[in-house]
């Protein structure tokens, strides 16, 4: 599969990276030769120097040649061309561009009536929005996915000292505790991934990810230690283009929210478009800005400004005043693994939402939907099962799946199953996989010859 990259940002170098790491035939394109060096540096792929909204530039890339072009960078305007020539020059290839203009919105230029078109577009705000407003209802959330149109939870969970789990054998948490936790796919301990047998034990400390249905989520998270309480007071610090999204969403639901902006302009953009919030011009790290606005009775302060020392250090500031929940906007992800160790473990990141937005897209087989689990150390996929498979009518123990792979979940008509060794999987039914990155090519190749006709 050859697959064209526009873009070598921190989005793009991690999407070759992931596909670099599975073999793929992946070419970057980037105008900034800093970027494009740091790209073949560091990744065995290609590289091309200008720009992708350029033809020729696209032409000399083999765009004829790929399956998938993916525009990625910063430029809204570069990745709408760059995809719109593409189906110019080479119609066949699938074309994604990541668009986050709240004003590509509504415009449709995913269906072809009259001239070029693009397959995807893909708004990773709109996908951080979603995951805020989950993680604000959630206590001891780090992070959280969605498959089977939401009626199952892919969840991750920070284990406190606390936890009725603690110390206990996964075997033995039910007879030992009288508690019946979910299937758990993956425990990340001391910035290492776990793949846990029945012998493994659970401690304080954990990341602990999980596949729970809906509506045994807050049974589930009760069984770690986690109990949800009521969000009636919000305080967004940064009303760039997320917080916007945010307070928006948030004015339909019952909760009191205020924005703190630190430019005036915008705070008078912020006040014309919204109904319900209250928007106060000022520095969201000045404390004694905070205590003026009685922080103490804020439920939770989300932190999204542009700047990640900005949020990090108002978060952190937020908890010294009191504050218990805080949500975090970090875009680098070098910073990512320092979190939990400042503690702040509820943390959103666009680009990673970008990313699996995309993967999902560029899985082969009847892929609906990917999520990255710790940066590209591991993907939660959901997928068809077509009747051609192997794996359809037998045991889940009878088959032979890579080491590193475990199935978590079936989806049986409107049935949810959290499988165990004699679950079977029926043709159309759709699996939940949990996979290591390097068991990820062989799961792909199953899915691809033996999940899909041809």
């Amino acid at each position: 599969m050859k697959i064209i990259i526009v873009g070598a940002g921190e989005v793009g170098f991690h999407i070759a990276s992931h596909l670099a790491l599975e073999n793929k035939d992946v070419v970057v394109i980037d105008s900034d030769p800093e970027a494009v060096r740091h790209v073949s540096d560091n990744l065995d792929v290609q590289t091309v120097s200008g720009s992708g909204s350029s033809p020729v530039i696209l032409e000399e890339a083999g765009l004829k040649e790929a399956e998938i072009i993916l525009a990625v960078t910063d430029s809204d305007e570069t990745n709408l061309v760059a995809c719109l020539l593409s189906d110019i020059i080479s119609p066949t290839t699938k074309k994604l561009a990541r668009l986050r203009n709240a004003g590509f919105d509504d415009f449709d230029l995913t269906f072809k009536e009259q001239g070029p078109h693009i397959d995807t577009l893909i708004n990773p705000e709109i996908e951080v929005v979603k995951t805020i407003d989950r993680l604000m209802h959630m206590p001891g959330v780090v992070d959280i996915g969605e498959f089977a149109d939401g009626r199952v939870k892919f969840v991750g969970i920070h284990l406190g000292e606390g936890a009725p789990v603690v110390n206990f054998k996964l075997s033995e948490i039910s007879s030992g505790t009288g508690l019946h936790i979910p299937l758990v796919a993956a425990i990340i301990r001391n910035d290492k991934l776990i793949i846990p047998t029945g012998n493994d034990k659970l401690c304080a400390g954990d990341t602990v990810y999980f596949i729970s249905e809906d509506n045994k989520l807050p049974e589930a998270l009760a069984a770690f230690g986690k109990h949800a309480e009521p969000v009636k007071r919000v305080l967004i610090v940064g009303g760039g283009r997320i917080g916007l999204r945010l307070a928006r969403h948030l004015e339909q639901q019952p909760v009191y929210i205020k924005i703190i902006e630190k430019d005036q302009d915008r705070c008078y953009l912020l006040a014309d478009r919204l109904n319900k919030a209250v928007v106060l011009h000022g520095d969201g790290s000045d404390r004694d800005l905070l205590r003026e606005e009685n922080i103490q009775d804020i439920d939770i302060i989300i932190t999204l400004t542009n700047d990640e020392e900005t949020n990090i250090l108002t978060s952190l500031l937020a908890k010294k005043m009191g504050i218990s929940k805080t949500i975090t906007k970090i875009s680098k992800f070098s910073y990512l693994p320092l979190m939990s160790m400042i503690g702040l473990e509820q943390v959103v990141n666009p680009r990673l939402s970008a990313i699996n937005s995309i993967l999902q897209h560029v899985r082969k087989g009847k892929v609906l939907s990917a999520i990255s689990i710790k940066g590209d150390e591991a993907e939660a996929l959901e997928a068809v099962a077509m009747e051609t498979s192997d794996i359809v009518g037998k045991p889940l123990k009878d088959i032979s799946l890579p080491k590193g792979a475990l199935i978590t979940g079936i989806i049986h008509d409107d049935e949810i199953i959290i499988p165990s060794g004699s679950s079977m999987i029926k043709a159309g039914d759709r699996i939940i996989i949990f996979a290591r990155k390097e068991a990820i090519p062989k799961i792909e190749a199953i899915m691809a010859v033996k999940l899909e006709f041809f």
